[in-house]
């Protein structure tokens, strides 16, 4: 799989260059993650457009620690599966080089979204769908909420069809 970092090695070592960009899922529409939680298309829509009309940008951060930024979005943007984000890893910052070095030994891989509600509904389920939030940051993190978004991920459709017969497989379960 092609994760999208590009990294040189010297001494065995992974070394990034200023051309060390991540990409990949941050969110996939209509997946439920383990928090109960599926984000709506769309959501994502008046958050950015607010962000851009500032001049401001959703931050890079290791495991939502605010206090640990190690990269850059310089883009991110929703289309028809999610919420797909590209940026660089900082190599003047001591976490983004360990950061990559655990990419690129499979260590580590996943992305998920810090965030406040502004808009959502409930099913019967108590399942929720958010309709709209405040995007504050995409982190890289070992354990995202939602396990499908991913550094590299590009096989969403995928991804949405086998978390469907998943979803279908359970509900029978339930009910037997």
């Amino acid at each position: 799989m092609d994760l999208g970092l590009e990294l040189k090695f010297a001494g065995g070592a992974p070394v990034l260059t200023e051309g060390s960009v991540i990409e990949g899922y941050a969110s996939l529409f209509g997946l439920t993650d383990q928090g109960g939680d599926a984000v709506a298309r769309g959501a994502f829509a008046a958050s950015l457009a607010r962000l851009a009309a500032k001049g401001d940008k959703v931050r890079m951060l290791w495991q939502h620690d605010p206090a640990k930024p190690i990269g850059v979005w310089d883009e991110i943007r929703e289309d028809d599966k999610g919420l797909w984000v590209k940026g660089r890893l900082l190599p003047d910052v001591a976490l983004a080089r360990e950061a990559a070095a655990l990419i690129a030994a499979g260590a580590i891989d996943g992305l998920s979204i810090g965030y406040r509600t502004i808009r959502a509904e409930r099913d019967q389920a108590g399942r929720r769908s958010l309709k709209e939030v405040e995007l504050w940051e995409v982190s890289l993190v070992t354990f995202p909420m939602l396990p499908e978004a991913k550094v590299g991920r590009k096989d969403a459709d995928d991804l949405r069809e086998m978390a469907a017969v998943f979803a279908q497989a359970a509900e029978a379960l339930r009910g037997a």
